[in-house]
């Protein structure tokens, strides 16, 4: 288990607005093939380069918390701070998000992921806030 009871740093990037919903099929030997466009696939490069900085030593393997905030770079007539009620859905951010953190070897598999607080807002500094924290009854466990 990573030895970390949480942490927590932020990506400074415009955040990519593709999303893993928008893989595409082909058929190939009349079976279905997916693929990611290059839209996406460089969208995954991108958040792993900036994620790889922070992979822990050992992957946690324990029930987690993980806490995203979204930060886009302001437009129109929107504020810092200010929440982003429009396209990309936060599912859709979360889900390419916790593929890439599996990449990386955060954890085995992001089912390990119980809890999860995304929220996204329009800033000044745009990039991506994450905390990963484990969560009490599995400190407890190992403690046992």
């Amino acid at each position: 288990m990573s030895n970390h009871k949480f942490m927590e740093f932020f990506l400074p990037m415009i955040p990519p607005t593709i999303t893993a919903q928008q893989h595409k099929v082909t058929v190939e030997n009349g079976k279905p093939k997916f693929y990611d466009p290059p839209k996406l696939a460089n969208a995954k490069v991108k958040l792993k380069a900036h994620l790889a900085k922070y992979t822990p030593q050992a992957p946690y393997d324990v029930a987690v918390r993980l806490y995203t905030k979204w930060l886009f770079p302001i437009s129109g007539k929107h504020f810092d701070g200010e929440y982003k009620p429009t396209k990309p859905d936060t599912d859709n951010l979360q889900k390419m998000l916790k593929d890439c953190m599996t990449d990386c070897k955060f954890w085995k598999d992001d089912a390990i992921v119980a809890s999860e607080v995304v929220e996204k807002f329009y800033a000044k500094l745009p990039g991506i806030y994450i905390r990963i924290e484990v969560l009490e009854n599995e400190e407890e466990r190992n403690r046992g």
